[in-house]
């Protein structure tokens, strides 16, 4: 999976890459020619006495070591910008895949996990593929190269690299087998380390509240523990493995010095040879270092790319289409006809046989009890999820069959949790129309009945608002949220309870405002509270899931019972009248 992520993702860059191989095959060729200047030097120029020939070598070092230290440099830089580059393309190409995703999508990774996946996921790719083109790629043209060299300065003493180099594979193999498992843990837990911070963080009132600070820290700290203890036994794995694999280096050196010294001893090799083929040896087990370290890196960002790849894989139930049709007229016109919506693997269906149209200059409201499935209806309309039967239409198009810019430009929504984003009264507002003008922006404060308190702050629109407008109340977020939505002058509003945390007076104005500015398009309003629909045009009662009434609130009190049960439990008869 690591591979296809990086052959999709650098196809780009493929010019870098070959430039930071030509780079590296000439910083090998100096590194490996080094040795064997400093072998004649020793043998030709000190052991003689011959001080030309010792500057004439040792201009020709110089130069090579310049040689070297320049490409290195030039390698780190164009592999940096590759590697960031890489992680810029692929961050972004996860990004637009969660776009996509539809509210089913989202639930089954949930947000921790696509926040994780897109961070620390890509960062772990990102970071092996900069190793690698610093580190991997040397290592095998250093490694052959110097095994080359080392066979041509001395064949007897090479054969240690028989004894050598297996014992390190070896440990290699144990290293990564016990690795490679807890590696794919640990992006589990830093999963779960993110959910609860989330939690905690966007719930810190209610912890408050309940007295339960002791308990989340107790909660968040032994997440935070299950976390170390995996981190932990990768970190002792490691804190045996390289000082083993130092210990094998070392040794390796003083095999070398004690054969070579006897090989130098008996007139079977110059002093200068001995050196050479020591720095080769260097050389090798240091490229089987660099593919371990490698080894180590690859399987966490195997795991990593296995969990980009998931979401770069997964389809949206929810699609585009590809032959999108166009209706003759924008009226706002929205026809449910015997839909149906179930989960995947549910064993009843959440809604079943909805059939109602909400019609442009009208107010259509939808109640019922909780968990009747108000909202899931609400959701069918912008496509956030796709009905299972049936079908939904706008101004007489089926949507499936409609792009989803062209049905979701039509329609003003006001969800359920009034969402506001970091930023200013006027970025969130021309958020629904990024062309607003001030007046346009003030008009739609108005009518949400927002304007005295954006008027009674000292900057006005452009006042700061905090991620998730935590810094206005409930109310003032809904008003923010309906202004959002009236400003976009939509031919379909879609008010998602948007009116339970104001009180009855701003609701009515709102309300009256709203039907005014409102007058020609369609209005579908979900609530709790019957005094903000009781005066709809149309009423849809839903019970379980189904249709149990419809029609205005005079003839659902006298035909629909569970809609007279809901208004009784909130108005007195003489009110409900």
């Amino acid at each position: 999976m690591l591979i296809r992520i990086l052959k999709t993702y650098l196809r780009p860059y493929r010019r870098n890459i070959v430039l930071v191989l030509s780079l590296l095959l000439i910083q090998s060729i100096a590194n490996l020619y080094l040795p064997n200047l400093n072998a004649e030097l020793i043998n030709n120029g000190v052991s003689k006495g011959d001080i030309g020939y010792i500057w004439h070598i040792g201009a020709i070092m110089l130069a090579a070591s310049a040689l070297i230290m320049g490409a290195s440099i030039w390698i780190a830089y164009l592999s940096s910008r590759v590697s960031m580059s890489f992680g810029r393309d692929l961050r972004t190409s996860v990004f637009v895949a969660v776009e996509r995703f539809s509210a089913r999508e989202l639930n089954k990774f949930g947000a921790p996990s696509l926040i994780t996946r897109n961070t620390n996921d890509v960062q772990q790719v990102q970071m092996v593929l900069f190793m690698g083109l610093t580190m991997m790629l040397a290592a095998p043209i250093t490694g052959v190269g110097a095994v080359i060299m080392a066979l041509k300065t001395n064949v007897k003493l090479s054969g240690l690299l028989l004894v050598v180099v297996p014992i390190m594979g070896t440990m290699v193999f144990l290293l990564l087998r016990r690795i490679v498992p807890l590696f794919r843990v640990m992006q589990i837990k830093i999963d779960r380390i993110n959910l609860v911070l989330r939690e905690q963080i966007s719930g810190i009132r209610v912890i408050r509240a309940f007295v339960k600070t002791r308990f989340e820290e107790d909660r968040f700290a032994q997440t935070n523990q299950d976390l170390m203890t995996t981190t932990l036994s990768v970190t002792r794995t490691f804190a045996i493995m390289f000082p083993s694999l130092m210990l094998v280096l070392n040794l390796s050196s003083v095999a070398v010095i004690w054969f070579g010294a006897k090989l130098v001893d008996s007139g079977n090799m110059p002093i200068g040879n001995l050196t050479a083929f020591l720095a080769y040896i260097m050389q090798i087990l240091g490229s089987v270092m660099m593919a371990i370290m490698m080894s180590l890196m690859i399987p966490r960002a195997e795991a990593s790319a296995e969990r980009i790849q998931e979401v770069l894989s997964t389809e949206s139930s929810v699609v585009d289409s590809l032959n999108p049709q166009v209706p003759t007229q924008r009226t706002g016109l929205v026809e449910f006809k015997d839909v149906e919506f179930r989960y995947p693997g549910a064993e009843q269906p959440v809604l079943t046989g909805i059939t109602f149209t909400a019609k442009p200059g009208e107010t259509t409201a939808i109640v019922g009890s909780t968990g009747s499935g108000k909202s899931t209806l609400l959701n069918l309309i912008p496509r956030f999820i796709d009905v299972t039967g049936g079908s939904v239409s706008i101004d007489g198009i089926d949507i499936k069959d409609q792009s989803l810019e062209s049905v979701w430009s039509n329609i003003g929504l006001v969800p359920q949790r009034a969402f506001l984003f970091g930023g200013s009264i006027t970025d969130n507002i021309q958020y629904g129309k990024k062309d607003a003008s001030e007046e346009e922006i003030w008009s739609a404060l108005e009518i949400a009945q927002a304007s005295d308190f954006v008027e009674a702050l000292p900057e006005k629109l452009m006042a700061n608002v905090a991620q998730g407008g935590t810094n206005f109340s409930g109310g003032q977020r809904q008003r923010l949220s309906i202004a959002r939505a009236v400003v976009r002058k939509p031919r379909i509003f879609l008010l998602d309870d948007s009116f339970s945390a104001l009180d009855y007076t701003t609701d009515a104005k709102l309300r009256a405002a709203l039907e005014a500015q409102a007058s020609d398009a369609t209005v579908i309003v979900v609530a709790q509270r019957v005094s903000t629909i009781i005066g709809a045009d149309q009423i849809i009662v839903l019970d379980y899931g189904k249709i149990v009434g419809v029609g205005d609130h005079h003839s659902l009190m006298k035909d629909c019972q569970t809609y007279k049960e809901i208004v009784l439990s909130q108005l007195s008869p003489e009110e409900a009248a």
